[in-house]
Formats: structure tokens, C-alpha cells, sequence
């Protein structure tokens, strides 16, 4: 009995740990959607962190701006180079 006892106690702690990892406020993520002459940007921000920036030129792929390290892009020294990245696959 101490045993199914102890288990069922587990798993509702390991329940309520995972749901709480996986609820996110809407409020804290946004998208910034800027029109260029010759592009779209769109700014991901998460936390008050700009996490990536998505690039549609009017002609050809879009393409992303991310910190391959996992760093927020507004934190980068200044100069710092972000290289562009298009997804190949997606499923």
C-alpha cells in the first residue's frame, strides 16, 4: 500500500511539474512585423529578449537571424556578426 501510495505521489508531482513547464503566459512572447521596400522583418521576442529575426525578401527565400550559442540577439556586442540561416526541412 506505501508503495502505490508513494508512486501515485510521483507521478502527480512529475504531472504538475511538466504542466507547469510547458504553460506559457501569451503575454510574453510578441511579434514584430516591419514592411520594407524590398523586405519583410519580423522580430521574435520572448521575455523582452529578441530571440531570432526573420527575413522575407521580395524576391527569393526567407531566411533567419539567430545566435547559434542560444544567446538573446539584443545581448550580442555590438559588431558582432549574425550569420544567416534558411530552414531546409521542416515537418
Amino acid at each position: 500500500m506505501k508503495k502505490m501510495m508513494l508512486l501515485l505521489l510521483l507521478a502527480c508531482l512529475s504531472w504538475a511539474g511538466a504542466s507547469s513547464l510547458w504553460a506559457s503566459d501569451p503575454d510574453e512572447s510578441e511579434i514584430i512585423i516591419r514592411e520594407e521596400e524590398d523586405k519583410t522583418i519580423e522580430e521574435f521576442w520572448v521575455d523582452g529578449k529578441l530571440e531570432a529575426i526573420k527575413i522575407t525578401p521580395r524576391v527569393g527565400q526567407p531566411y533567419y537571424l539567430v545566435d547559434p550559442e542560444g544567446r538573446a540577439l539584443d545581448d550580442q556586442e555590438r559588431g558582432s556578426m549574425r550569420l544567416p540561416s534558411w530552414k531546409i526541412f521542416q515537418w
